[in-house]
């Protein structure tokens, strides 16, 4: 007494069956004030945002010239750690520093 396919058709699901949304994705900004060190900001973008020597002084220079600078692109969640994690670690370093997310 088992059961039996009286249509034979599967109950799989195909890759044409299901669809996944791609997770929104958000810049994350720093933005110069008058009082951070352009050090502290190369500083946040090393270790927070894996950046080069290079990459973390030509985003802090951006930061710096034009008002603002794009530290990476990440799904929500990451976004916000990171934004977190930046104005953490400049209230430890009495900075003023901040920063924000936007979606691309």
């Amino acid at each position: 007494m088992g059961y039996e396919d009286t249509n034979n058709q599967t109950d799989a699901l195909t890759r044409d069956d299901v669809s996944i949304d791609e997770p929104k994705l958000y810049k994350v900004l720093l933005h110069n004030d008058n009082y951070t060190t352009m050090d502290f900001v190369v500083q946040v973008l090393e270790t927070i945002f894996y950046k080069t020597p290079a990459e973390a002084t030509q985003i802090m220079l951006s930061v710096h010239h034009n008002g603002v600078g794009v530290c990476g692109v990440y799904p929500y969640d990451i976004a916000e750690s990171k934004v977190e994690q930046v104005h953490e670690l400049a209230r430890r370093h009495q900075f003023p520093l901040k920063s924000s997310m936007e979606e691309v």
